[in-house]
């Protein structure tokens, strides 16, 4: 079963990639290399590298590390949602440094912001046109707000991050996750069950609502992901596929193959045919 990571988070503190004025207090690094060395002791093959936020909108890193490892890394990256050129950045990023695809994280409890505003029609027409999936990292009260971006564009990949954090506790927050199972391409991240749960590994008290998304979604719909290094507040980077692979008892052997890579492949290809 090829096992390829969805999700994950690196940066270095490097002249040659400076942070950015509001970042005055960098993390330690966290950097490709480092990723690497669990990848290859843990059987992942390819991983795709989610630009965090600290770094906002300066994509450079990511695309240093996939053109330094093509054959292990994909990158998603980040533009300014209130910069009206953000959709030609979009397109500068895909079509001179390869970042295929792009990550929006609109506040969970936001109203009429930027993400109910005029700007996401231009970025979302462009993601669409250029065929680059858009990542959305939010609660599960903003939902509703993309389904009315989504409606008006049928042929964008979009995959909700993280289950949108909805609570495993909460009918109404899980209600606004499955009803965004009617749009064909929207995705689901079976991650952060260490960060909804209210015990420890392997966090089963979240298992009725991840096979709610499996049967609601399908496994072709769905896929895993470590969130390293976020996890490791919670979670080793083992747990967080070990709990899919080998805890998650419900999901089919046959459909474990593609929550664990086959999906990821459906957006992005790592150059494959």
């Amino acid at each position: 079963m090829r096992i390829i990571d969805p999700h994950v988070h690196v940066w270095i503190n490097d002249p040659a990639f400076p942070w950015p004025a509001e970042t005055t207090d960098p993390p330690e690094d966290r950097t490709a290399e480092q990723l690497l060395e669990l990848m290859d002791t843990n059987g992942v093959e390819k991983t795709v590298l989610v630009q965090p936020i600290f770094f906002r909108w300066d994509n450079s890193y990511a695309a240093h590390c996939i053109k330094k490892y093509p054959d292990r890394f994909m990158a998603v990256g980040r533009i300014n949602p209130e910069d009206p050129a953000a959709p030609d950045h979009l397109q500068m990023w895909k079509e001179e440094h390869d970042i295929h695809g792009q990550r929006l994280s609109p506040a969970r409890d936001g109203v009429d912001d930027w993400f109910s505003g005029p700007l996401m029609e231009p970025i979302f027409a462009r993601a669409e046109q250029l065929q680059v999936p858009m990542l959305i990292l939010t609660g599960p009260q903003r939902l509703p707000d993309l389904a009315r971006i989504l409606e008006r564009h049928p042929d964008l990949d979009c995959c909700i991050d993280h289950m949108a954090d909805a609570h495993p506790d909460n009918p109404e927050e899980r209600k606004l996750l499955m009803e965004m199972a009617r749009f064909e391409r929207v995705y689901v991240k079976i991650s952060h069950t260490w960060s909804i749960s209210q015990g420890g590994y392997p966090w089963s008290d979240t298992y009725d609502m991840v096979e709610e998304v499996y049967q609601t979604f399908g496994p072709q719909r769905i896929m895993w992901g470590t969130d390293w290094p976020v996890c490791l507040s919670k979670a080793e980077y083992p747990q967080t596929l070990s709990v899919v692979r080998d805890e998650m008892k419900f999901i089919a052997p046959e459909d474990l193959e593609w929550i664990m890579g086959k999906t990821v492949l459906k957006l992005w290809s790592f150059g494959e045919a």
